[in-house]
Order: C-alpha cells, then structure tokens, then sequence
C-alpha cells in the first residue's frame, strides 16, 4: 500500500500492490482515509486526480459536526453504526467487540459498501479517523478477492502509526478524564493492533468458509463477488 499525503487530511492511503495470490491490488481504484472535514484546496486537487467516488461510514452526528470539504466527487453515506458512537465509550466495548458488532449487526451496509466498490470507479472509504469502519470494510473487500491475509491485517494495523500526534494525546487525556472506569476506550480511539484484525477475519472464516462467503450470506451474489475481483484485481 502507498501512504499519500493529502494537505487537511490524515491517514491516507491507496491499498493498491497488495498481494491476492498470483496478481495485486490494482492501485487507483481502492483509496482509505479519516474524514475530510479538513481539506484544504491543494488537498483536494491531490484527490480529485484520484477519487471519483467516497464511501461516508459516519453517523449523521458525524456528518453534521465535521461535513466533508471534498466536493470534486460524488459521496454516498453508508452509515455503518446505528446509534450513537459515543454509546460505545459509555459501554466499554473492546475492539474485538465492536468488530463483531459491524460483522453481525451493520452487515447489510457493509455490503452496500462493498458493491459501490465493485462497481469500479475510483473509490475512497473513509469514517471519522480511518481505523474502524473503514477498516473493516477495506480488510473484507480485500479478503473477498483473496489478498494476502498478511498483508491485509498489515494494512489495518498501520493505521495508529500515521494518526496525528496531537489528536492522540487530546484523544487520551479527553478520554482520561471524562471516562476514567473505560478499560477499552484509549484502545478503541487510537490503536489497530494488528491480532484483533486477524482474529476477526479467522472468525469469519471458520464460521462461513471466507470472507467471500461471509459476504455472500449476507446478500452480496456471486456476480457482484465477480465484479469486486475485475475491480480489485490487476
């Protein structure tokens, strides 16, 4: 994958060059981001070169307090949390926990997400910093196609390196002083770690087949599976 720097924008990276057994992931067509609330202008002429469409897996709260900057391609909302994101901080809720969540609870939005990608324009996914929704949607994309699990979980877990400093410790003591009993919360808002990726993609795997299937059971057709390869694959 190729990290790229976008002036307003953090933790952007086009996922191209990932290994899916004898071919890669065409670069171009699939990018991940945070949000793009702050973009500035030369921000967005590095990516209206590149983007033709952005998936939005934030909340309408999310939206409404930060709406994109980013207005040289089309966006489609696929909100992927019903309900409030904070509610996961008030409960405690581990990454492990949240994944499973997004796997078994927002798994018909994880499929639109999954179709606007196949349809084969250059795509960027983003939610609020990068690291959850979208990682979660980006690993199952890539795993659809047979990237190499690896470097897939790789991918996800460098994620935490290329979050602003700045925005990490504000993260922290906020999170220090407002929730002081949370075990998960500074994991939740700052960290990928790399096992939780890998087990919930081993989970899907033992309990559908693959992440193919996975997806398959919850709506995405064979066709579509198809096209997300001719997409992705390259």
């Amino acid at each position: 994958m190729t990290v790229l720097q976008v002036p307003g924008v953090a933790n952007v990276r086009d996922v191209g060059g990932i290994r899916a057994g004898s071919s890669r992931i065409r670069e171009g067509v699939l990018l991940r981001s945070g949000q793009l609330a702050g973009l500035t202008p030369e921000g967005e002429s590095v990516l209206a070169a590149r983007v033709r469409r952005v998936i939005d897996l934030r909340d309408d709260a999310e939206v409404a307090a930060e709406p994109s900057a980013f207005r040289a391609a089309e966006t489609v909302r696929v909100p992927l949390f019903l309900g409030s994101v904070a509610s996961f901080f008030d409960e405690d809720m581990s990454l492990a926990s949240m994944y499973r969540h997004l796997v078994e609870d927002a798994a018909p939005r994880l499929v639109q997400a999954v179709r606007l990608i196949a349809d084969g324009e250059p795509t960027l996914v983003n939610c609020t910093i990068g690291k959850d929704r979208t990682g979660v949607t980006i690993a199952l994309a890539l795993s659809a196609v047979g990237a190499d699990r690896d470097e897939v979980v790789d991918d996800y877990a460098l994620t935490a390196s290329l979050l602003p400093e700045r925005r990490t410790r504000a993260v922290v003591a906020y999170l220090q002083a407002n929730h002081p009993e949370a075990r998960h919360a500074v994991e939740l808002a700052t960290a990928s770690p790399a096992p939780v990726m890998r087990e919930l993609l081993h989970q899907l795997d033992a309990e559908h087949g693959s992440v193919a299937d996975y997806l398959r059971a919850q709506g995405l057709t064979t066709a579509e599976l198809d096209g997300l390869g001719a997409t992705l694959l390259g």
